[in-house]
Formats: C-alpha cells, sequence, structure tokens
C-alpha cells in the first residue's frame, strides 16, 4: 500500500500495539541502520535506554542491544519492556515525520498487554518516558514469578469454550495449595490463555473430562511473566503500580485517538480515568476478543500493527478470516477453498454476530516491514 493510500485510509484504520514475547528484536537492526529512519530510531533507543537504567539502577544500552541484535530474555525483562515501547514509539514517530501519516487521525488504537500502555501513552495521556518507569519498576518481580509460572492455551475444536466451568475449576485447583492460576486472556469464543504455578496447569488438565468433548490445553515451553493474572498479587504488584502512578504527571485527557481498552473491551479512557483502567490491567484479564469483534463492527478496513514483529493480533485476525472463508465456502463472493473446515463454534456466531463476515476484508499492515518497504523523503 503507498503511503497516500494509507493516509487516506486512517479514518477507516486501527493503529496496535503488540506487547512482549520471547523474541522482541523483530526488524529493529534494520530500522536503525536505515540512513533515513536511523537518527529517529537511536534516539528512541537511548531515551528508553536512559530510563530503563535509571529505574533499575543499572546500565542499559538498547543501540548496542539492537545494533548486535542481542535477543532479551526473562533475565533482561527491563530491557524488553523499554526495547518494545521504544520501537513503538520510533515507527510511530517515523510514519509522522517521514509520511505525513499521523496516529491522531485514525479511528482508534489498541494495544495488547504491554501495548496499551503504548497506545495510552503515544496518545498523549502521558510522556512515554514517565509511563514506561512503572513497569520498568516491577520488572523484577514480575520476571521472578515467571520463573515458576506456564502458560497454556485452552481451546476447543467443538463448541463454544465454557468459561464458568474454566473459572470454577481455576478456583478448585488454587485451593488446593499447590499454587495459582488464572485467565490471562480471552482470545476467541473457544480459546484463552491460562498461566498457572507449579503443577497447577497440569492439574487443570487434568480435570479437561469436565469441559465438552475435543477441549485441549497447550502447556508452552517458555515461561512468562503472569501478567493479567491474580498470581501478580503475591508481589503486591497492582497496588505498587498504582501508588507508583499517583506521581505520574499528566494523565487528564482523553487519548488520541480513542483506546480501545483490552481490559474492559470498550473505549473506556476518559479524561481523568487512566490510572484506574491500567491499574486493572495488571491483573485482569486481556479481552481480546472483544476488540477483535469491536474493531469489525465498527467497520475497519486496516489494521496498522506496531513494534517488533507483531504477534498475536495479527495471528489472531488471520485466524478468524481464514476460519470465516472457510465456514461461509465462498457462499458470499469470497474465494474458493480447497478443504472445508468445520467450526461449529463460528457457525453459531456467524448467525448472531453478522460483522464476523467483515474480517475477510480487513487488511493488516505490519509496520516495520512497510517502513522498509518505502523509500522516505529526505
Amino acid at each position: 500500500m503507498q503511503p497516500q493510500e494509507l493516509k487516506d485510509r486512517l479514518a477507516s484504520s486501527a493503529f496496535a500495539f503488540r506487547g512482549y514475547n520471547v523474541t522482541n528484536l523483530g526488524r529493529s537492526y534494520e530500522l536503525l541502520s536505515h540512513p533515513k529512519y536511523g537518527p529517529v530510531v537511536e534516539d528512541c533507543l537511548r531515551e528508553a535506554g536512559r530510563v530503563c537504567s535509571d529505574v533499575i539502577g543499572k546500565r542499559v544500552n538498547l543501540v548496542t542491544r539492537v545494533k548486535h541484535e542481542r535477543q532479551t530474555s526473562l533475565k533482561t525483562y527491563a530491557d524488553a519492556i523499554a526495547l518494545i515501547l521504544a520501537m513503538e514509539q520510533a515507527q510511530v514517530r517515523l510514519l509522522a515525520e517521514f509520511f505525513d501519516i499521523e496516529m491522531k487521525d485514525a479511528r482508534f488504537s489498541m494495544g495488547y498487554s504491554l501495548g496499551e500502555i503504548a497506545a495510552v501513552a503515544l496518545g498523549g495521556v502521558w510522556d512515554l518516558s514517565d509511563a514506561m518507569r512503572v513497569p520498568l519498576a516491577l520488572a523484577e518481580d514480575s520476571a521472578d514469578l515467571a520463573t515458576d509460572v506456564s502458560l497454556g492455551v485452552l481451546f476447543s475444536r467443538g463448541t463454544y469454550m465454557p468459561f464458568d466451568v474454566t473459572r470454577r475449576i481455576c478456583i478448585e485447583v488454587n485451593q488446593t495449595g499447590q499454587g495459582v492460576m488464572g485467565i490471562s486472556a480471552f482470545l476467541s469464543p473457544n480459546s484463552l490463555l491460562v498461566m498457572g504455578q507449579g503443577s497447577t496447569l497440569r492439574d487443570f488438565k487434568a480435570r479437561l473430562n469436565e469441559f465438552p468433548d475435543k477441549t485441549n490445553l497447550r502447556i508452552n515451553e517458555h515461561h512468562f511473566p503472569p501478567l493479567h493474572t491474580p498470581i501478580v498479587r503475591q508481589r503486591y504488584i497492582p497496588n505498587r503500580a498504582a501508588v507508583l502512578m499517583q506521581t505520574i504527571a499528566g494523565g487528564i485527557t482523553e487519548p488520541k485517538p480513542k483506546v480501545l481498552s483490552l481490559v474492559t473491551g470498550d473505549y473506556s479512557y476518559t479524561a481523568y480515568n487512566a490510572r484506574e483502567i491500567l491499574h486493572q490491567w495488571i491483573d485482569h484479564p486481556q479481552l481480546l476478543w472483544e476488540a477483535v469483534y469491536e474493531t469489525l463492527s465498527a467497520g475497519i478496513h486496516t489494521i496498522i500493527h506496531v513494534g517488533p514483529e507483531p504477534n498475536i493480533i495479527p495471528a489472531t485476525f488471520k485466524r478468524l478470516q481464514e476460519n470465516v472463508e472457510a465456514e461461509t465456502k465462498g457462499k458470499i463472493g469470497m474465494r474458493a477453498l480447497t478443504a472445508v473446515v468445520q467450526h461449529p463454534w463460528l457457525k453459531r456466531l456467524l448467525s448472531e454476530r453478522t460483522a464476523l463476515l467483515q474480517a475477510t476484508g480487513v487488511q493488516q499492515i505490519i509496520l516495520e516491514d512497510w517502513l522498509l518497504e518505502q523509500d522516505p523523503p529526505a
């Protein structure tokens, strides 16, 4: 897509910011090495590295990390937070400074996990350098909790996922004293993320017979900080974050564009409640499916994915698009498929929520790829 076309489509576009993952560099090295983009990228990395160093009391050089393409890990979780936020800021700046495409002119923005902080800050509610101090101050405890925490994807190949059953079993597993588990994200009507300490996910998996047939739990081999679950309460992370946010300058203006929060599943930010929502953000599950459906209901035609190697949001929309195309079998002018896959949960939803049909018409742009494909003016 050419720059002018993207600019013309902003009114029906949304910006989506990524969160933490096991890989966090993406194409940052190429952007930093770019003869025109490089100075902007370096400026954002240096400022984020300065803030990170100040908060954690240890020298952090994000420019060197990116130049040497050194991936982050749980041991350098604070670096990862600063790197992701810096590159999201850099990409938004590049879009504005070289192509006159302003995020504020989009229909709305949203972000998964850490991405919501970027969406709110870059929407003008806080200075990003100030906003990142909160997760950075809590990074050590968050990463320390992660060493005993596993992440699993609970999904059904049949009907709806019974979320109430999931909640009940989580509570009952927690009562055994083997650790705490909880729902971290609602991905779709038939899938969610759960995170648990110790043997809790294995104990949960042993009770899958209480779910409908074709329900599975796939446990990830990597460890993740247990944000958006009750586990973070063990280090008083939500309350500590609330105290830290009290003294950050700003937070008394509405974001522009408006932010679709994955905490509430709605455009909930007003001129004064950003601190309250981000306090809930820490231990409340991410309502990704609510955001996906609202995106389609709002008539969004283009999603601009911001950050290094965005993953969960683009993958969710791609999977939904493929499922809708398969379920409709080309009956509404979609391309023919070589194989038909039945999705009972989706078939039911299509009759109730016709906005899902819009999924096939949504164009996704990975911003770092798009920027590197352009020939920016001098």
